[in-house]
């Protein structure tokens, strides 16, 4: 994004939070056309792509600091979906998932084939190759999964148009069947919580006899991917569990740190 689109950015959505806000008030809804109204309102161009306003708010940069002052403590405002071409602001405790810089990292050794090596990028679509062909998705669950999807979208009632980067479905040794929604972030974007929610609404609208297993995963560094899953408990979305996985030539894993995985707990 230029600095002048940001800018633009910032003084609709600005615009939007402010038109409605009071300080009783733990959401906020406006709609799709409303960003059309502020832009005239304001006197600024209309940006070309109306959803990349809301997209850059929600996963690549944090909402202006004339809206986040306004949170009460603990909390922070987040934009969800609430129907076709509906959003709101809302007051949330647990807004973005973040890598845990202390934790342990694993390494794997790199079984991306050379020739998807050479076109790979640090993007999303590059991120989900890696995680595919290093089966990221068993290791990190203990099931044994199939891609299913990418890209699937789909509806959901009371969200509207929701899309998850790609969908798996696993299967254990029990014989227990699992749909597995990842989401991937390269780059600078941010996980949400968001995302997270609208996963266990998907599986739960269109996957209802199978257990849901939300999973996100994030380029760190250096081909250091984190992997997160995620529960539903009384409080909402939470994190489950946490891996870091390095991918290496097979020269770079040695022989003590194998020794090493042996002494882990699970």
């Amino acid at each position: 994004m230029d600095k002048m689109a940001k800018n633009r950015y910032i003084q609709i959505i600005e615009h939007l939070f402010q038109s409605s806000f009071e300080d009783t008030l733990n959401e906020i809804e406006f709609s799709r056309s409303d960003i059309e109204q502020a832009a005239k309102q304001l006197d600024i161009d209309l940006p070309k792509n109306l959803g990349d306003v809301l997209y850059s708010f929600r996963y690549r940069i944090n909402l202006p600091e004339s809206i986040t002052k306004t949170a009460p403590d603990g909390f922070e405002w987040i934009i969800r979906p609430a129907g076709r071409s509906q959003y709101k602001f809302v007051l949330s405790n647990f807004t973005q998932i973040q890598p845990n810089p202390q934790l342990i990292e694993t390494k794997i050794p790199d079984a991306t084939p050379g020739i998807i090596l050479t076109y790979t990028s640090d993007d999303e679509q590059g991120l989900l190759a890696k995680v595919r062909y290093n089966r990221l998705i068993d290791i990190f669950t203990g099931l044994t999964c199939y891609s299913l999807q990418n890209h699937f979208r789909t509806t959901v009632p009371n969200i509207g148009q929701v899309e998850t980067d790609e969908l798996y479905v696993g299967l254990d040794k029990r014989g227990v069947h699992y749909i597995i929604p990842v989401q991937a972030k390269g780059g600078t974007d941010k996980i949400g919580v968001v995302q997270i929610e609208q996963d266990f609404a998907v599986c739960a609208e269109k996957y209802p006899r199978l257990i849901c297993r939300p999973i996100a995963v994030q380029f760190m560094r250096d081909d250091l991917i984190a992997l997160f899953e995620f529960e539903i408990g009384d409080n909402g979305v939470g994190i489950a569990g946490e891996k870091h996985y390095r991918l290496v030539l097979p020269n770079e894993l040695s022989n003590d740190e194998l020794e090493r995985y042996k002494m882990r707990d699970d």
